[in-house]
């Protein structure tokens, strides 16, 4: 990804978009025209802000990325500069160092960085689906993750890989295959035939943002929201729910990132599903003012926790 062509990301396939980063097809068809439209008009108004601080000759923190540079949809990329922070080529010229990579594991080694350097999320090996639940299981004490050959009844069946989104329910007991992931289906149906889904943005551990996704029931493993708004943490998580993100952010070692969590309707605990280190957004659903006035929250937040 490092050439600054973004058309270099992608590649026409079979009337649809192949990401080559990670693989996965995208359908060529009238919800990616409007989800590109609605990304460009937000996308427009962050500009103003990297034009703003040009103007006026910003020029710390600066930050630097290995072994990618984000792109305009990632979410890092607004909140970079909305705070301001200044983009470098050379680790050795940053005040911060992130580590940025589609990859669902790699071995993130650390380039040369200058004393005092703040490096992000290059503990942060390993997000695939099996790793973040055993992780879960961990540290909240119950338990994510299932023996699909033990388990009767339903099972969520998903890839091992970041942002498939490929989820199924299957009924269990049956064989595992190589690559998947086994999952407890948790019940987060709200009234009118939604699920929800409360991603949760993390910074330096601690959860600032949470971005409220609902999505029909039917559609509930696909990235397409209906509707979507942003609260803070406290709104939807108790105290003692706020702490078991904290520590399972430290399991996996996530500086920055978003976790996804879900609430089961049955016995009342969350249950975090899934972890990304490069996310993605704000989401599409989310009203225009609303991703600027969480773009702008998230960059205080990030120059607060990671700017020396």
């Amino acid at each position: 990804m490092s050439n600054r062509l973004w058309t270099s990301d992608f590649v026409l396939e079979d009337g649809a978009v192949r990401v080559k980063k990670t693989g996965h097809l995208i359908a060529l068809d009238l919800k990616l025209w409007h989800s590109i439209f609605t990304w460009f008009c937000f996308y427009s108004l962050a500009q103003g802000w990297r034009i703003w601080r040009r103007l006026q000759g910003h020029k710390r923190p600066s930050i630097a990325f290995a072994p990618d540079k984000p792109r305009p949809w990632y979410l890092i990329w607004p909140v970079m500069h909305a705070s301001g922070v200044r983009l470098v080529d050379d680790p050795m010229d940053a005040d911060i160092v992130m580590h940025f990579d589609d990859s669902t594991t790699s071995v993130p080694g650390r380039p040369a960085m200058r004393p005092g350097a703040r490096a992000v999320n290059f503990d942060c090996s390993d997000i695939s689906k099996s790793n973040v639940a055993h992780a879960f299981d961990r540290v909240a004490g119950y338990s994510l993750s299932v023996d699909p050959t033990a388990w009767t009844g339903p099972v969520v069946d998903k890839s091992e890989v970041n942002a498939a989104h490929d989820g199924r329910i299957v009924q269990g007991p049956f064989e595992p295959q190589p690559g998947r992931s086994y999952q407890r289906l948790i019940d987060n149906e709200i009234p009118g035939g939604l699920v929800e889904d409360l991603r949760t943005v993390t910074i330096g551990g601690e959860p600032v943002i949470v971005f409220r996704k609902h999505r029909p029931l039917e559609r509930r493993f696909a990235n397409e929201n209906v509707s979507c708004d942003w609260v803070r943490p406290a709104d939807v998580f108790t105290p003692a729910e706020i702490d078991l993100i904290r520590r399972f952010t430290s399991e996996i070692r996530l500086d920055w990132g978003g976790v996804d969590v879900l609430r089961n309707s049955q016995d009342g605990r969350i249950y975090i599903v899934d972890a990304n280190k490069t996310d993605m957004g704000p989401p599409i659903a989310l009203p225009l003012g609303q991703k600027l006035r969480a773009t702008r929250l998230l960059a205080r937040t990030f120059v607060t926790a990671f700017a020396p």
